[in-house]
């Protein structure tokens, strides 16, 4: 008998385990790729997003740090939302304003994907 209170403990306190480390894994998650005009990646890119029209445009209150492009021109943001969210991208004289600011409601628990087009103003 306590033999099988122990395996049937165990077997609760694993299957508790195994939700919260699925709940772990699955958050809601952003990657943004960073392309120039021609469709070339842009690496070091600092990509910032905003949770509403307002903090996009007086550049305040991002969501979360502003992340810097790998090689690839990728960057990933983690544990976001299912919403909308205004990104703004910039490299030097390159941006992506006028153009390509909102990205869609994201669906949750999934790697949601955008492109991002900059280009000279």
């Amino acid at each position: 008998m306590k033999k099988f209170l122990f395996v049937l403990l165990f077997g609760l306190v694993g299957f508790g385990l195994e939700q919260k480390a699925e709940a772990q894994i699955f958050t809601t998650k952003l990657k943004i790729t960073v392309v120039d005009e021609l469709g070339n990646v842009v690496p070091d890119a600092k990509v910032t997003l905003y949770a509403n029209a307002n903090d996009y445009k007086a550049e305040k209150n991002p969501v979360q740090e502003f992340q810097l492009t790998n090689k690839k021109g990728i960057v990933t943001f983690k544990g976001l939302n299912q919403k909308q969210y205004y990104v703004k991208v910039e490299k030097g004289d390159k941006t992506n304003a006028g153009g390509g600011e909102i990205i869609s409601d994201l669906e949750p628990k999934k790697l949601n994907k955008a492109n991002v087009v900059i280009s000279e103003l």
